[in-house]
């Protein structure tokens, strides 16, 4: 294994063992009477390490001393080959007591009881596609591809889509995935309503959004900034807690993977299986400490509650346009103000009072 892609993507040798065993009957070549091909090692520390750097194929041309159109091969091949061989480590849970387990670590971790993921997307900057016109076209007046993602309380993945381009109105990125569509029709077999710890309130199951995406039953965000009570702004500091961890694993991510730090130059269709190789890559690696740097993350004082921002080292990516106009369903709405009730009664925790004073 090279050095470099241990030094950028922290892949330790065992990983790389792992990784290697497990794509190489996928990328695997047969020799040729003209040439000898390229081997699974090289193959795999090449991706690696394009993924890692960002480095145009050219600059790798210089590194592998291989052409810049057997590169592109080289690394859109091997991307789907991580894709198929880590297709397990992305999965949303499918039955009522899988969720409560994602339940259950938000609750241990971040005192967030009821919460089964934080979502949020992120525009992904690309080159204009040929003949593309507007079609990835953003508000940020750069064209993209939208990463919509949901984590865990582990700063894993359990969600990833990409096939949202740039110009669909950000308020509207959530209904344009086939999660979006599941979570609107119920069908998601989230648990039904169930009563908060130490509490009669009987709550739904829900996901912890941002201004980006319209609140449902089962989607909450924190109160609007303007006009706020002691109370809602305790509220929106514990729901702020949960929803952090998607920040930083976006932050992670495009840090880690240097490819996110400047325009993608492929067609969209190659630029989806590279963005998704690097999110099956974050949670097949993300178990190394080395790799889950505390300074990448929001990291929270466990005596006083302050929560620390990440680094300003960390990469991030676009966000997604805020939709504050966006109504509300009165379901919704009467959903947040229960749980804000119960983050300030029987559900407050010793320092929230001290965060927002």
């Amino acid at each position: 294994m090279l050095t470099e892609e241990k030094d950028f993507v922290r892949l330790d040798l065992e990983q790389f063992q792992v990784l290697l065993e497990l794509v190489t009957p996928l990328i695997q070549k047969k020799n040729t009477i003209m040439r000898e091909a390229i081997p699974p090692s090289q193959r795999l520390s090449i991706t690696l390490r394009y993924l890692a750097t960002g480095n145009t194929l050219e600059d790798l041309k210089f590194h592998s001393a291989i052409s810049p159109q057997s590169l592109s091969l080289i690394i859109m091949e091997t991307c789907e080959a991580i894709i198929h061989v880590l297709k397990k480590l992305i999965k949303l849970p499918q039955t009522a007591e899988e969720w409560k387990k994602v339940a259950r670590d938000f609750e241990s971790q971040w005192n967030a009881p009821h919460v089964i993921g934080a979502i949020d997307g992120k525009h992904v900057e690309i080159k204009k596609p040929p003949g593309s016109g507007s079609y990835y076209y953003n508000y940020k007046k750069t064209f993209s591809i939208v990463l919509m993602a949901v984590v865990n309380a582990n700063y894993e993945f359990i969600m990833v889509d990409v096939e949202t381009n740039g110009r669909v109105s950000d308020g509207g990125v959530l209904q344009n995935t086939i999660f979006g569509q599941q979570l609107k029709n119920n069908a998601l077999n989230i648990p039904p309503p169930a009563l908060l710890p130490g509490s009669s309130r009987k709550l739904p199951y829900f996901f912890v959004g941002d201004d980006a995406f319209p609140m449902s039953q089962n989607l909450l965000k924190p109160y609007s900034q303007t006009g706020l009570t002691k109370e809602n702004r305790i509220y929106n500091y514990r729901i702020s807690r949960a929803r952090r961890i998607v920040e930083s694993v976006f932050g992670i991510l495009a840090t880690r993977f240097g490819v996110f730090q400047r325009a993608f130059p492929f067609d969209p269709t190659k630029i989806r299986k590279i963005v998704l190789a690097c999110c099956y890559l974050h949670n097949f690696l993300r178990k190394s400490r080395s790799y889950l740097s505390p300074s990448f993350m929001f990291r929270e004082d466990t005596k006083s509650g302050i929560i620390h921002p990440p680094s300003k080292e960390v990469f991030q990516l676009t966000e997604l346009e805020k939709i504050n106009k966006k109504k509300s369903l009165n379901i919704a709405k009467q959903a947040r103000d229960e749980y804000n009730g119960f983050c300030n009664n029987e559900g407050a925790v010793p320092w929230q009072e001290k965060m927002v004073s």
